[in-house]
């Protein structure tokens, strides 16, 4: 005789049987909206630099970035963050380029607008390392200290001229402390009450930066301990968030990704804005290293990390895969 109580009476296994049926009862879904493409772009190349560290990412060209803007909107995401490269001459220890109205990076913000108009979100990275010879986030003092409050006012000026070239956005990502309050006042102060700000509030001093240091050609000494996050705190995270948020920023971002799903998941738990997310470059390159050589399936992987941080709580994630992935969502 067969003793039927024997089997389990709850199968959640009936709701994976099929991919249409895993589909209806997914919990979370990626949209090509949820993906915000981070680009280089490099003064005085009229061909675009592979970058050997990112395998598929390159420093544009000018009329490459606006190719691959007008792609982005054609793949229906929903904004692009740039990064200027200016050539090696053009640093110096304060970083006037990066507030200079010609510099790469003002240059490329308004070659974008130009190109896409309201169509995608321009965004703009605020910071002074990719434009300081020293390649710290900030003006130094007497001892090779950032100073904070000195690179504030440089941050003021950077914020004006960003918004001045048709950024949409400013993402201030110096983990200067004020940085937001300072940024929110000096656009006010020229009018520019509708340029939103996405606060980089748990930024971590991260191993996994590394390629991305090719990719800006970073001319860093020493490394940003003393003001990014250390990996071993969670709840100073919520500190900076508070902060943060009193400050005036609109949006909010955890960075990196993939290693701090743990503090994204409580930054998302803990506000009513929009929550972000960044995976880095060495989250994409060790997926591309690793699908090179066989030993992982690069587009499963790559849809299930970006499914991960979405599921973690992210709104938004900017990833250097968001006009390759939103396509592969069409």
């Amino acid at each position: 005789m067969t003793t039927y109580g024997s089997f389990p009476g709850t199968r959640p296994r009936r709701l994976r049987t099929t991919p249409a049926m895993r589909r209806m009862v997914a919990e979370t879904r990626l949209h090509p909206a949820d993906l915000i493409l981070p680009a280089f772009v490099r003064e005085g190349v009229s061909e675009p630099v592979p970058i050997a560290a990112m395998p598929g990412v390159v420093q544009h060209t000018r009329d490459t970035l606006k190719k691959a803007a007008a792609e982005a909107v054609e793949a229906g995401i929903s904004g692009i963050m740039l990064f200027g490269v200016p050539e090696e001459a053009k640093k110096d220890a304060a970083g006037t380029a990066g507030t200079d109205p010609d510099g790469i990076l003002q240059v490329a913000l308004r070659d974008v607008r130009a190109e896409v108009g309201d169509e995608l979100l321009v965004m703009s990275d605020l910071c002074l390392d990719e434009f300081t010879d020293h390649g710290h986030c900030g003006v130094l003092d007497a001892e090779g200290r950032v100073d904070n409050d000195a690179t504030l006012e440089r941050y003021a000026e950077m914020a004006q001229v960003q918004a001045d070239a048709g950024a949409h956005i400013v993402g201030p990502s110096g983990m200067m402390d004020g940085q937001i309050g300072v940024v929110r006042d000096a656009l006010d102060q020229i009018g520019r009450e509708d340029v939103a700000i996405l606060a980089y509030t748990a930024k971590y001093a991260s191993a996994f930066y590394g390629p991305f240091r090719e990719a800006v050609g970073s001319s860093l000494q020493g490394d940003r301990k003393t003001y990014q996050q250390d990996a071993a705190n969670a709840r100073e995270s919520l500190r900076e968030l508070a902060l943060d948020l009193e400050e005036g920023a609109d949006m909010v971002m955890v960075k990196p990704a993939g290693p701090y799903l743990d503090i994204l998941a409580r930054v998302a738990d803990a506000v009513d804005v929009p929550v972000a997310a960044y995976q880095i470059s060495g989250e994409y390159s060790m997926i591309e290293a690793a699908a090179e050589k066989g030993w992982i399936d690069r587009d499963r992987a790559i849809l299930e990390t970006l499914t991960g941080i979405k599921r973690a709580g992210a709104r938004n994630i900017l990833t250097y895969w968001a006009t390759e992935v939103a396509r592969t969502l069409h």
